[in-house]
């Protein structure tokens, strides 16, 4: 069986890493027990975290046992990690349901039967700390001034760093140590944005245990002109359908730029790498082929098999005629919204398509609204019931491949 560790260098998942040609050996010859740490501020995990949670999948398939780890007790502190500002603190009850509605989606991914894997929170050993024990145990191996020199901080200094996220360092390194002394875990995993605090832990299980650990972080999932993927004019692409539907999660993944594409698939779906390769060589419109399977792959891991068959013919639907459209994202609008007629900004921001007016009006001076196919001109157009066919429907484009349908009851 191929080493993890060159699975995960070869499909371009590794940025850093501690003691490289050890890891690499370690991974070879033994079952290990490895985490991720997850904040639980929200209560959906979003793409970002996909990138993280693939890479947990392709360590248990290779024998290994992941654990999820969730910041409770971190989340109620705040880290600085990669931001400008503080985290909001929750409560304990919040990030419960959080962490609930969490492992629903890790299990899309992750088997966590049988001792295979685990969910932590920690919470369970952070909040019953003895303060002055924790100093005298764990404060004394951290030095102030390497502390200040990691990024994290160093980006805090000019517009202040409080001391309740300074101690963000020693609570993450804590929870190395406390896992490794629980389930003898000695690989943790991260973003990029994480380095300082991994390096931290391992150095801490060094000195507190005498043993040896390891850190690894991932390459930030980024779009070929840098900028961070899974942003949408609407926020970010929650993984609960709730949040954002099937279909727009499928319509995201098609619609990513050519050059994305072999990234994408290396990183974010199992497909052998022959076939990857044969994908990526596609050109011109063939390369559509290849942003299907991806976007199908993807819907797929994610909402099951048949959100993503309903979601590839709904986005099918849209450029060949009598196909399904059922699963085209709707609203709802009664007679009486719509009184002698709705101003198309208006409307726009009722289905979503535009979050402000003054979006809704620069896309139309820009040429990148239609209604029923046609391009919307007028800023000051009123929709109409008329306006309506005669199943009550009314097709909205946004661009070239955003569509919605509104329905008139």
């Amino acid at each position: 069986m191929q080493n993890v560790y060159d699975i995960l260098k070869e499909r371009g998942f590794i940025e850093q890493v501690t003691h490289e040609e050890e890891l690499r050996e370690l991974l070879g010859k033994e079952k290990v027990v490895f985490y991720v740490g997850f904040d639980p501020t929200a209560d959906s995990l979003h793409v970002g975290h996909l990138l993280p949670m693939i890479a947990m999948a392709h360590m248990q398939r290779a024998g290994h046992i992941p654990i999820a780890l969730l910041g409770g007790g971190t989340a109620m502190v705040g880290d600085p990690s990669g931001r400008t500002d503080m985290r909001k603190m929750l409560t304990r009850e919040q990030i419960n349901y959080n962490a609930e509605r969490f492992k629903k989606q890790f299990e899309k991914l992750i088997d966590f039967s049988d001792g295979k894997a685990y969910m932590l929170n920690n919470a369970d050993w952070l909040l019953d700390l003895n303060y002055v024990s924790f100093l005298r145990e764990i404060g004394r191996h951290f030095s102030v001034n390497r502390m200040l020199t990691a990024e994290c901080y160093k980006q805090r200094m000019e517009t202040g760093l409080t001391f309740l996220e300074f101690n963000y360092m020693l609570m993450q390194s804590y929870d190395f140590l406390e896992l490794y002394r629980k389930y003898n875990c000695k690989l943790q995993m991260g973003g990029n944005d994480q380095w300082s605090n991994i390096i931290s832990g391992v150095d801490l299980i060094r000195r507190v245990e005498g043993a040896s650990a390891y850190g690894m972080t991932f390459t930030l999932l980024t779009t070929s002109e840098g900028v961070k993927m899974g942003k949408t004019q609407a926020g970010a692409l929650w993984l609960d359908p709730e949040k954002v539907s099937p279909y727009d999660f499928y319509q995201y993944w098609r619609n990513v730029d050519d050059r994305d594409v072999e990234k994408c698939l290396k990183l974010l779906t199992f497909l052998p790498m022959d076939e990857i390769k044969r994908l990526s060589n596609l050109e011109g419109a063939e390369i559509n082929r290849a942003k299907e399977v991806l976007a199908f792959e993807l819907t797929k891991m994610i909402h099951g098999e048949e959100e993503a068959k309903k979601a590839q013919s709904a986005a099918r639907a849209l450029f060949q005629d009598g196909a399904d459209m059922s699963s085209v994202p709707q609203t709802q609008i009664t007679r009486e919204q719509i009184g002698d007629g709705i101003n198309i900004l208006e409307l726009l921001m009722l289905t979503g398509l535009t979050s402000s007016k003054s979006e809704g009006r620069r896309l139309i001076q820009q040429g990148g609204i239609y209604v029923a196919n046609s391009r919307v001109e007028d800023i000051d157009l009123k929709i109409t019931a008329k306006d309506f066919d005669e199943d009550n429907s009314l097709l909205l484009r946004k661009g070239k491949k955003v569509y919605h349908m509104v329905k008139l009851s």
